[in-house]
């Protein structure tokens, strides 16, 4: 039987790395799907384990065969998944989530209706900003535009399936749960 795909967005310091590890740490049947990147592989990153690994070229070329469901350029680099290997992953009776930001989310539930996508928002956005400001690793140039593109993905978040708000990070893991064990039953 085929399983559903997941596809889990949040904005940026709202907390969903963490929400998502403590899933798969949970449940150890789902893994994480795998991207494709132009980026360079840095230290201790293995090809098909972090990232599939393309050159450019290799990538545009995907692009044109249209391989792949979604594709996005950050910081000269580009990301994308391929259809192929979600497919695959999902007639091999395996659960999968995928993790994008929201654009690509989006362009995903176009092309497979049957996605389920989940946001993991901020408890409040003056939260997330607090948590932005708290890293200390940004000017506020980049904290500015952080949370414009924070505006911007809650406004597509009423496009989702599901929204769990993570002001606690246990409660967002279990409602995850809840939410997957749900969508499980309805394949």
């Amino acid at each position: 039987m085929k399983k559903k795909l997941f596809v889990l967005s949040g904005s940026s310091g709202v907390g969903k790395g963490t929400v998502i590890s403590g899933f798969l740490k949970r449940n150890p049947n789902f893994s994480l799907s795998i991207s494709c990147t132009t980026r360079k592989m840095r230290p201790g990153e293995a090809d098909g384990i972090n990232y599939f690994y393309l050159t450019r070229e290799e990538f545009e070329q995907s692009v044109k065969n249209g391989e792949f469901l979604e594709w996005a350029e950050f910081a000269q680099n580009l990301y994308g998944t391929k259809r192929a290997f979600v497919e695959k992953c999902l007639d091999n009776n395996k659960d999968l989530i995928l993790e994008l930001e929201t654009i690509g989310a989006l362009k995903v539930k176009e092309q497979m209706p049957e996605a389920v996508l989940i946001f993991i928002a901020p408890p409040s956005f003056e939260e997330l900003e607090q948590r932005l400001r708290g890293r200390h690793t940004e000017d506020e140039a980049t904290i500015q535009k952080r949370l414009s593109e924070v505006r911007a993905e809650i406004e597509r978040s009423k496009n989702y399936d599901y929204i769990i708000v993570n002001d606690e990070v246990e409660t967002a893991i279990s409602t995850l749960e809840k939410i997957i064990k749900d969508e499980a039953k309805n394949v």
